[in-house]
This record gives C-alpha cells, sequence and structure tokens, in this order.
C-alpha cells in the first residue's frame, strides 16, 4: 500500500467519471442584440418615409411650375398665331384695288367677255380681254390659270376666291395686273355667294381661342 493511499482505502483505486463541467463563459446579452435591430430597422424605414415625403413635395412643386410654364407657352403661341392671322389679313388687297385681264384658252368663243363682266359687277378693275397667247391657248386642261407678279401672292389669293380649283402661278412681268386664263373643264365663276364668303374668310380669319380656352 503507498503511503499516499488513505487508510481504509484497502489499496482499491478509484477514478473521477463524468463528462459534465460548469461552464465559465458569460451568457450573450440576445435581448439588447435584438432591441438594437429593432432600433436600426426603425431609424432606416422613418429616413425612408422622410425622403419620399420631400421626394412628393418637391416633385409636385416641379410638375405645378411645367404645367404653369406649358399654359403660359400654349397662350403666348395662341397671341402669336391670331397676330399674324391679323397681320396677313391686312397685307390682302381689296378687288377694287386689282387689275385683272381675262383670257380665254378654249375653243368656246364668249367666254372671256362674260367672265370680265361678272368680275368687273364684283369690283374688280378690267385690263385685256381676248384669246389667251399662244403659250397658254387650247392647253390648260383645268377650270383655269391664274397669273401674276412674283409679290402678288396676297393679290392671287383675292383673284383665287371666284374661281374655285383655279391654279396659281407667278412670273416676271413688271406691272402689278393678274391674268385669268379660261381652263377647259371651265364652266363659271363661283357664285358670289360662295365668292363673298370665300372672300369674308380670307380677309377676317377666325380669331384665335381665348387664353383660357387655348388647347395644347
Amino acid at each position: 500500500m503507498s503511503m499516499l493511499t488513505p487508510p481504509g482505502m484497502g489499496g482499491r483505486k478509484y477514478r473521477i467519471t463524468g463528462d459534465r463541467y460548469p461552464r465559465m463563459r458569460r451568457p450573450r446579452h440576445r435581448r439588447r442584440i435584438v432591441l438594437t435591430l429593432v432600433a436600426a430597422a426603425c431609424a432606416l424605414g422613418l429616413a425612408g418615409w422622410g425622403t419620399l415625403q420631400l421626394i412628393d413635395v418637391f416633385g409636385g412643386r416641379a410638375g405645378t411650375a411645367h404645367a404653369a410654364q406649358d399654359k403660359q407657352h400654349c397662350q403666348d403661341g395662341a397671341k402669336t398665331e391670331a397676330a399674324q392671322a391679323k397681320t396677313a389679313a391686312r397685307k390682302l388687297p381689296a378687288p377694287g384695288t386689282l387689275t385683272v385681264n381675262v383670257f380665254n384658252a378654249t375653243p368656246r368663243s364668249g367666254l372671256a367677255k362674260r367672265t370680265a363682266d361678272e368680275l368687273q359687277k364684283r369690283g374688280f378693275k378690267i385690263g385685256k380681254v381676248g384669246n389667251a397667247p399662244a403659250a397658254y391657248d387650247k392647253k390648260i386642261k383645268g377650270a383655269g390659270i391664274l397669273l401674276g407678279p412674283r409679290a402678288a401672292d396676297g393679290p392671287l389669293k383675292v383673284l383665287a376666291t371666284q374661281l374655285a380649283g383655279a391654279q396659281q402661278k407667278t412670273d416676271d412681268r413688271k406691272g402689278a395686273e393678274l391674268d385669268l386664263i379660261i381652263g377647259d373643264t371651265f364652266k363659271a365663276l363661283a357664285t358670289q355667294q360662295a365668292a363673298t364668303k370665300s372672300l369674308s374668310v380670307l380677309t377676317h380669319p377666325s380669331p384665335a381661342p381665348a387664353a383660357g380656352d387655348a388647347k395644347c
């Protein structure tokens, strides 16, 4: 028996058994971690909501500003169109200031004289009356051709109200006289009622819609 063996142990060997030992680690603070995560999520949510509110506010203001600008542009455009229409109407001459030569390019006789007489009744001044020049004689397939100097756009428009379907052309003539050359399909001038209505629309165009009624 060993000297280290306590008395009464009878020399028996003993050993410690078992696999459980006390834990030495500190317990985790799970509750604190969870609360921290929840607080962070709330803060992010509030920040996102605030950003959306700012976008809505400034976006709404920007949209209102753009709408106001578009409305102003629309009103300005309507005013410009109205001014242009009035200016164009003022530039159109009255029938009494226009001298018209009437020529017949068809084989039918008497058309130039009858047409010239009718134009004179409607206020136009009459110049030459007779057969068409060789360049146009029996060569016009439509109702007729209206000829004038290059700067005679307005006068030709006024004369065109008297003959529906007439073709308008300009040439290098020096004077301000206009030519009405009667073509193969010519039957008569437009009725005086229709011609007067066309002339009224030409010289007094419909007014532009009011600023509040303008559509863009």
